[in-house]
């Protein structure tokens, strides 16, 4: 979050309305905590707050590793964690962070309807999820968004799973809507970090990286003909994928801030859609989208049917 004068009113100023976060954000949920002291800036109605829980460090894992947990017990007690961190008494949209494909969905939706009954939750959304799971989940309780990673270098949800989202009326939460900051100029106009978990991202490795840096040069060239920067005109190809795509991008910096709220102003045709997507092919961009519980990607997040209990005759 930004520390005064840039805190929750400047942002709310700027327009900015929806807050995503998760109990995995941050050392022991600092990040839940410091979005909850920005929110007590804000007037509660006028701000939309989203968490997600589920991914879970696995415990003895002498790498470091993680799993995901969707237990009905786990779901109910995250929920609570996450309302005293947040030190709200609704959360407007939660998440399962990933699916857990041990338990079938419907066990996890039955408590989250069970929250949203008690008014702990507003909506329910899913994070990550295959189609068959998502219209499961959908069949328990309406599903209002589907966090899913879209961007100009990551568009594999666009033949499965949008569809179905469109079929039952549900929103696209686009993450990583920049390319975890390559199209921002991450390994390209500034280098990284040595810590930077990027550096171990194979998008940002190597030849992977060189190959990938020639095509955004070519969206570079593209931006300029629309006079905007690169990252303007990568969130607005994003925008124009239609009214149900709302792209989160994250940021530490104000100008970087303002940069991205830019790109509501650049106003692209049919044409210009065809041509950014020609100019940067989808199948050119070289390297794995993500290192992170790639077991866990939406294309092998089927849970198990649910057991039904018969009765004795």
């Amino acid at each position: 979050m930004f520390p005064p004068p840039h805190g929750g009113p400047f942002l709310l100023y700027k327009g900015i309305t929806f807050f995503d976060t998760s109990d995995l954000y941050g050392h022991n949920n600092d990040n839940e905590i410091m979005v909850g002291k920005a929110l007590k800036q804000l007037p509660r109605e006028k701000v939309q707050v989203a968490t997600k829980f589920g991914v879970v460090k696995l415990e003895g894992d002498q790498y470091g590793r993680y799993g995901v947990r969707g237990t009905p017990e786990y779901v109910r007690q995250c929920c609570e964690a996450s309302l005293k961190r947040l030190d709200i008494d609704y959360i407007d949209l939660y998440f399962p962070h990933r699916i857990d494909i041990t338990v079938p969905i419907e066990d996890t939706m039955g408590e989250l309807k069970k929250l949203v009954e008690e008014g702990k939750l507003k909506y329910i959304g899913l994070s990550e999820a295959s189609a068959d799971t998502i219209r499961r989940a959908h069949a328990v309780h309406p599903i209002t968004a589907v966090q899913m990673e879209y961007s100009l270098w990551v568009r594999d949800i666009e033949d499965e799973i949008i569809p179905v989202c469109r079929e039952l009326g549900i929103g696209i939460v686009a993450y990583s809507p920049l390319g975890r900051g390559f199209f921002a100029g991450k390994a390209v106009l500034e280098s990284l970090p040595t810590e930077s978990v990027l550096n171990k991202f194979p998008r940002f490795m190597g030849e992977n990286l060189e190959k990938n840096k020639i095509l955004y040069s070519k969206l570079a060239n593209k931006a300029e003909k629309h006079a905007c920067t690169t990252p303007q005109l990568a969130l607005s190809w994003l925008l124009h994928q239609g009214d149900d795509i709302i792209p989160i991008p994250g940021t530490t910096k104000v100008r970087n801030l303002d940069n991205n709220i830019g790109s509501l102003a650049v106003k692209l045709s049919e044409d210009d859609l065809k041509e950014i997507c020609d100019a940067v092919p989808i199948d050119e961009f070289v390297g794995d989208r993500q290192i992170s519980l790639p077991q866990y990607a939406w294309k092998f997040a089927n849970t198990p049917p649910r057991k039904t209990v018969e009765k004795d005759t």
